[in-house]
């Protein structure tokens, strides 16, 4: 079995590794000229670190990445709300890691070439169109530098090409543009006095107003990401959205000047970053369907989803490795009609549930009861209030922990 992945991101990388572990011959293809450490951060959940040490990964995310110690809840001034351990912490056998999101690409990719050869991932192709016949499928692609026609026959193909997929556009052409919640989001990285315990993620305020969330991506705690997230209309369509956008400080910063913790610098933070970038959060609705017969989606491209569970780039790696686990055991037909069909039912959830935002009402509430803070929330919710936040974050994150921890090995032997 042959299968053609298009896409080099975090999902398309992992499904080489994960399907070449299972003894299937696959080629990468994306369409930029040269992959390059670019973005900011992300979170990988346990979930996704055990199926990325089942690939023989863990030294390297233990170099690269932070062990998250604990997600924080506060409101603007600082004051805490909620404190959730994390990873292990949480009683996983694996961690939490922050990490930065070009630098994991980048480790998945220098895995590939080690594993698969230089040729695995091949660059400046954009996907074009697919045929499918009785025997498997062939790719129209085209050649980013010449403008060549390129050709590419495979038994199945993977699209993982991220939210604006061209694949998914083909296979559902009049799903029209992304939806936006009216949230705008700037990101950055800054250097900066580690906060806290130099390893937790913390998480101020709410998407109904503002909302700011900053994690350490170095092991000292000194360099630190941030996502700025102001809720500036209603929301609706958007056409795509350049992820590599410049953001300006002078539209971001009036919305926190004034926030005050004892332990997070936010208007330094801003002020300080290296580069600020600057998107609207998106998402799609679920499809009823990813692909069809040899075809299939995969990560954003297949379920899009708000990043407020932190839980996007993880879904993903859990796409690889069932994917690779079903096309090794059923073959390419059966195994995407299973693929489809476990992680559909599986992600559908997720992506309607980070657009409930369901922690940012019990935010909203503190805001609300207690608008010049606070000194032991306590006072302002009750115990129910607070279990109930857990429990609405722990729906959009975690996976069951004895469940994980327990369950069998995804590899294929």
């Amino acid at each position: 079995m042959r299968a053609l992945i298009v896409g080099a991101g975090i999902g398309g990388l992992t499904t080489a590794l994960s399907l070449h572990a299972a003894g299937i011959e696959c080629v990468v293809a994306d369409s930029v000229a040269e992959l390059r450490p670019l973005g900011v951060g992300i979170n990988i959940q346990p979930h996704a670190v055990r199926e990325l040490t089942e690939l023989g990964l863990a030294e390297k995310l233990a170099e690269i990445g932070v062990p998250t110690s604990f997600q924080i809840y506060t409101d603007c001034f600082g004051g805490t709300i909620l404190l959730l351990p994390r990873g292990r912490g949480a009683g996983y056998r694996w961690p939490q890691y922050s990490v930065h999101r070009g630098v994991l690409q980048m480790a998945l990719f220098d895995a590939v070439r080690e594993r698969l050869g230089d040729g695995a991932v091949r660059t400046g192709l954009t996907f074009q169109d697919v045929v499918e016949g009785p025997g498997g499928i062939v790719a129209s692609l085209r050649d980013a530098r010449t403008g060549e026609p390129v050709e590419l026959a495979a038994d199945v193909l993977v699209g993982a090409d991220g939210v604006h997929s061209t694949v998914r556009a083909r296979l559902h052409p009049d799903e029209g543009p992304l939806l936006w919640g009216g949230v705008r989001m700037w990101r950055g990285i800054t250097g900066s006095r580690p906060f806290l315990d130099g390893a937790t993620l913390a998480i101020a305020g709410s998407n109904d107003s503002r909302k700011f969330v900053a994690y350490p991506l170095s092991p000292d705690g000194t360099r630190i990401n941030w996502v700025a997230e102001v809720k500036v209309a209603e929301g609706g369509a958007v056409p795509p959205a350049d992820w590599s956008r410049r953001g300006r400080l002078e539209d971001v910063l009036p919305h926190f000047a004034r926030w005050s913790h004892a332990w997070l610098d936010v208007p330094g933070l801003l002020a300080g970053a290296e580069r600020i970038l600057e998107y609207p959060m998106v998402d799609r609705d679920p499809l009823p369907w990813w692909g069809r017969g040899r075809v299939t989606l995969l990560g954003d491209a297949a379920h899009p989803m708000y990043p407020v569970g932190s839980n996007g780039g993880s879904q993903a790696v859990l796409d690889a490795r069932a994917l690779a686990r079903h096309l090794a055991e059923s073959g390419p037909v059966e195994g995407m009609t299973a693929y489809e069909e476990e992680r559909r039912t599986a992600t559908t959830p997720l992506v309607l549930a980070n657009r409930e935002m369901p922690m940012e009402r019990t935010v909203a509430l503190v805001a609300e009861r207690a608008p010049l803070g606070f000194d032991d929330v306590s006072q302002v919710l009750t115990p129910d209030e607070l279990a109930a936040m857990a429990a609405d974050q722990r729906r959009i994150t975690d996976m069951d922990v004895s469940f994980l921890n327990e369950r069998a090995s995804w590899s294929v032997c």
